[in-house]
């Protein structure tokens, strides 16, 4: 597998913290100019496998309506441990592989735990 991005280990890195607590990621991607279409395929190509992996409880891609040419990931992962395994899959090896081509600037991942009641 090749080497994964700085801000995916600096990701791994930031699970420590958690616990066993349910993790929120937002994870923004830009792409390259002209590269737009093409990173869309491959970050839809992630969607089916992601959503069968255990403890992913949520896994959406969206597109930016202020700038189309950025896309956002929303996962909800029910623990660290299940996070942390996600990003080893070897259905983001593209993703890993490809970074660098496809996008502008390193993806901005952020870490978010349930500051509020659960809505259940």
């Amino acid at each position: 597998m090749p080497e994964m991005p700085r801000e995916i280990l600096d990701l791994r890195d930031d699970l420590a913290q958690h616990g066993d607590q349910e993790v929120t990621v937002v994870a923004y991607l830009k792409p390259r100019s002209g590269k737009e279409e093409e990173t869309r395929e491959l970050l839809f190509s992630l969607i089916e496998p992601t959503l069968v992996e255990p403890g992913c409880i949520q896994y959406a891609l969206y597109r930016s309506n202020d700038d189309p040419s950025v896309f956002m990931f929303f996962e909800i992962w029910r623990s660290k441990e299940d996070l942390d395994k996600h990003l080893t899959m070897p259905h983001l090896k593209p993703l890993y592989e490809r970074k660098s081509d496809l996008l502008s600037e390193d993806i901005d991942v952020k870490l978010y735990t349930m500051a509020s009641d659960s809505p259940e």
